[in-house]
């Protein structure tokens, strides 16, 4: 197998100090340019781009997609964020569920955790057997290796976060009213297992860090910090061009305003509160 590459990771130093909100915004709007180009050239290409996102609770997953996804179109980059499987899912072929959302050409998916619940979360809470996780480890692999044959470009991230900064996040979901509803009942039940979990995680990478599908693991202590190392390494996985229009587009003349008296508004308008 081959060794987990890092994504160039932030000293100690740096972790403990916060990256400041200022540069934070000037260099995501870097990036955010470099994604749009990106996406006209997976849209050109017509690629196939599948990216998973795994990590402790709390690590900063739903954030760094958040930071991904919030300049390109919905279209091209779309979320995949699967509930728990259905009774009828339950009784498939365990990656079936996952196979209807892998990316068609000029696609990018990316998954908000993904298969390999299979060898974290269900394999340290009981949701499958031993032996179920291990032909899972198995197989995957083999599984990773149809996907990228078939043409996917397959990136696999994993953030990691120290117990004590997952202690901190959690306990900012319980008091603040907006992160609320990120605090499930399976995080309050996952949260004394960290070591069944570290040691899943390292099972996990010996089993199906590939050299066709290998993981990159991004220290996460710092939210901000790790967003713009994640779409940074991203950038650079996949070699694109610059195929946008170099024209400078200039608006049409706009014909006469005021001929056409536009007719009252019959339905109730919000109050302006604001």
């Amino acid at each position: 197998m081959a060794k987990s590459k890092k994504v160039q990771k932030s000293s100690p130093k740096a972790a403990e100090e916060r990256l400041e909100r200022k540069v934070y915004d000037a260099e995501l709007k870097k990036l955010h340019v470099e994604l749009v180009k990106l996406q006209q050239w997976v849209q050109r290409e017509g690629l196939k781009v599948c990216v998973v996102f795994e990590g402790r609770d709390g690590a900063g997953k739903g954030g760094t997609i958040k930071a991904l996804t919030e300049r390109v179109s919905p279209r091209v980059f779309r979320v995949v964020a699967l509930p728990a499987p259905t009774e009828r899912e339950k009784t498939q072929m365990y990656a079936q569920r996952y196979l209807a959302h892998m990316p068609a050409a000029g696609e990018v998916v990316i998954f908000d955790r993904s298969w390999y619940n299979r060898a974290g979360v269900e394999r340290v809470m009981g949701f499958c057997t031993e032996e179920q996780s291990s032909n899972f480890l198995k197989v995957v692999p083999l599984f990773e290796k149809v996907m990228v044959q078939s043409g996917i470009i397959l990136l696999k991230y994993w953030l990691e976060v120290s117990a004590e900064e997952q202690t901190r996040r959690l306990q900012a979901r319980i008091t603040d009213g907006r992160k609320l509803w990120k605090l499930s009942p399976m995080d309050i039940k996952s949260y004394g297992r960290w070591d069944d979990y570290t040691r899943a995680r390292d099972e996990m990478f010996a089993a199906s860090d590939s050299s066709w599908a290998p993981w990159y693991m991004a220290n996460s202590e710092d939210k901000r910090r790790v967003r713009l190392n994640i779409i940074s390494h991203l950038l650079q996985q996949i070699p694109y061009k610059d195929v946008t229009d170099k024209e400078e587009v200039k608006l049409p003349k706009r014909g006469r305003l005021g001929k056409y008296k536009a007719a009252p508004y019959p339905f109730r308008m919000v109050a302006e509160k604001f």
